[in-house]
């Protein structure tokens, strides 16, 4: 989780109420067979992370190319 996560407000789509996370019933702790829905979330989760690393290097890369000297700028430099 990133800092600004936490003061942001959530955006939708990105949580499902109906997976609130909430405490195993006893005689369930050991069932650890993944349905099809839990497989289904994860693969798309792994694509949102994906897709989200993938814009953010696209942001890094256009930071830190080097300037074109031909461009103008700050002349002297």
């Amino acid at each position: 989780m990133k800092l600004f996560e936490m003061y942001d407000k959530a955006e939708p789509g990105y949580q499902d109420t109906g997976a609130d996370n909430s405490k195993i019933k006893w005689k369930q702790s050991r069932n650890t067979k993944l349905i099809l829905r839990q497989i289904r979330k994860l693969r798309k989760m792994l694509d949102v992370r994906n897709f989200e690393h993938a814009n953010n290097l696209k942001k890094i890369r256009k930071q830190y190319t080097p300037v074109n000297p031909d461009a103008g700028g700050i002349p002297g430099l």
